[in-house]
């Protein structure tokens, strides 16, 4: 167990987070809005998202939806806040869904999760027509975030609001006044994965609310700043740490307009803090020590960093004067990026804070609520490349280490999961003598400091027994100037000639940046470039590490919709298999 540094609001429940939230910010901005005119803003108070939250409620229960499952879908947005808090916050459990997911598979979690209800917004207005027309699911009510009032049976999430806050005029508080078990399933999410594989993992108010503490007891986030959401909402790191979280403790919420919109919504927004993943941080760092590099400052952008680094030391922070023309181009305000998901480039997070950017690292899963583990970003309390140490309430072990300090990450505490929902046999795999295995693997340094080695899944295991973690020399391969992303997978060996797996690798480069590069599109040139760089590569590795393979390409690697790669399904495609 790790210890806080800052102190948080004790909460119980979900409910008792948001009452609390409107009682001490009422007046304070929780959302931030553009308007049809450039440069202005319109906000939405604690005090008015609460009334709508329990306006919202109030009609989902006088519709007959206490203790009923409700499934929530949309693209990130206002009315899905509303909607996931006022299911979960009185009325019955939520079931968030993934807004990426093809006909099919929404179809088939539907069915899964045994929703009575369903709450969407229009884009998926065609879908939901089918799913009606089949009647083949529990579904009862449809309801609609853009519509303005019922139609075809179709409700309307503004009309329930409206009704709501006449049901409370009149004294109506069965949601208001409703008590919460927090310890049981309240919040059903699914992992990314085919339909067939994916898992309900059974979250609890309790899970949530204790992970909610621990961020809180890390992070000092608060009224004032502006948290910018990015990572799709249904999924738990965004939910908890994106949403909740900044609800929790003050801040306001601004949505990004969509990844070629970032730079442009940070600067407008003032946002001071955001969370996401490795591909969009790296490529950012990347952005940006171009556009130092093109205007001949490179030398003297990197002379500042080592000067900084060292002020530092001697806990001196003048990086943000050094630097401010950088600052200036993100708005002036960014002072915390939170990444997770997956490891982060150690050389990108340096970068991030030696320009005075606290890169805060943190690790967890959908199992965990999601986050076990974080650094925060400051010196005192990160170590460059490390995820952190373990959260207040978690117990985090190696389990079974080699020789290295190497084995699975387990943890124990009132933030893993209940179990996985009509899946026992599952549960039983992962959770054991109270232990969850995460599947990933990792070490501690000798301070306590978490660092995380790669998926147990994806390790690729030599005949001499050596160890291969691919996301090592993706991180490597990562740097190499116009590479975008990579997939190192191994190759059995296939003949009596090949002693050993052959190490291969799928290069993803940036056609445009390539272009700039080389002057030239012809993929054989683009190959034989990064190959150079891969020999480099090469040499720094014992022979067993060696790169032996490359495949080129612009196809970018196929993904979940948090940006991690599916490695089973790309080993399929490179394999042929």
């Amino acid at each position: 167990m790790g210890k806080g540094i800052y102190e948080y609001t004790e909460i119980s429940d979900l409910k008792d987070m948001i009452t609390k939230s409107a009682k001490k910010f009422g007046d304070e901005p929780a959302f931030r809005f553009k308007t049809d005119t450039p440069g202005e803003f319109r906000e939405t108070t604690y005090k008015e998202f609460y009334d709508e939250i329990n306006a919202l409620g109030t009609a989902l229960i006088d519709l007959g939806l206490k203790n009923k499952r409700i499934a929530v879908i949309s693209e990130n947005r206002y009315d899905w806040g509303v909607a996931y808090l006022a299911v979960v916050a009185g009325t019955g459990l939520v079931v968030p869904l993934d807004k990426s997911l093809p006909e099919n598979e929404l179809r088939s979690l539907i069915e899964r999760s045994e929703a009575d209800a369903i709450i969407y917004s229009q884009k998926y207005d065609d879908i939901m027509k089918k799913v009606k027309e089949d009647d083949f699911s529990n579904l009862k009510y449809y309801i609609s975030m853009d519509l303005e009032k019922e139609e075809n049976k179709i409700l309307s999430q503004k009309e329930l609001i409206k009704k709501g806050k006449k049901l409370l005029d009149d004294g109506d508080n069965r949601f208001v006044e409703s008590k919460i078990d927090n310890e049981k399933m309240s919040i059903m999410l699914f992992t990314s994965g085919t339909t067939s594989k994916s898992k309900a993992v059974a979250l609890s108010h309790k899970n949530i609310c204790t992970n909610l503490q621990d961020i809180a007891s890390m992070f000092d986030i608060a009224p004032g700043d502006v948290m910018l959401s990015f990572l799709p909402l249904h999924h738990t790191f965004e939910s908890t740490v994106g949403f909740l979280y900044p609800i929790y403790v003050g801040a306001t919420i601004a949505y990004c307009d969509g990844v070629k919109h970032l730079a442009e919504n940070i600067k407008e927004y003032h946002v001071t803090a955001m969370i996401s993943v490795p591909i969009l941080y790296e490529s950012m760092y990347k952005k940006v020590m171009r556009g130092i590099a093109k205007k001949g400052k490179l030398e003297k952008v990197q002379k500042g960093m080592k000067v900084s680094n060292l002020l530092m030391k001697l806990h001196i922070d003048v990086r943000r004067k050094i630097f401010k023309e950088i600052h200036d181009l993100l708005g002036g305000k960014v002072r915390l990026f939170i990444n997770g998901a997956a490891a982060l480039d150690p050389e990108v997070e340096q970068g991030f804070n030696s320009l005075g950017i606290n890169m805060a690292q943190g690790y967890g899963l959908t199992e965990t609520s999601p986050v076990l583990a974080a650094g925060n970003g400051l010196p005192k309390y990160s170590r460059n490349g490390s995820v952190g140490k373990p959260f207040p309430s978690v117990e985090v072990k190696i389990y079974e280490p080699d020789e290295n300090g190497v084995g699975e990450i387990i943890a124990k505490g009132d933030s893993v999961m209940l179990g996985y929902y009509n899946n026992e046999e599952a549960t039983k795999e992962s959770i054991v003598d109270g232990w969850f295995h995460t599947g990933d693997l990792g070490y501690f340094d000798k301070d306590g400091y978490l660092f995380i080695s790669g998926r147990k899944k994806s390790v690729i295991v030599l005949k001499n027994g050596k160890n291969i973690y691919p996301e090592e020399l993706e991180g490597l391969i990562g740097r190499i100037d116009g590479v975008k992303e990579s997939f190192v997978y191994g190759v059995p060996a296939n003949n009596s000639d090949e002693k050993e797996s052959k190490i291969n690798a799928e290069i993803v480069y940036e056609p445009e940046r390539i272009k700039e590069i080389l002057n030239t599109t012809d993929e054989e040139k683009i190959k034989e470039y990064i190959w150079e760089h891969i020999k480099e590569i090469n040499k720094t590795m014992p022979p067993y590490k060696y790169i032996r393979e490359i495949i080129v390409t612009d196809q970018e690697l196929i993904k979940t919709t948090t940006e991690k790669v599916k490695r089973h399904e790309e080993i399929k495609k490179v394999l042929g298999k």
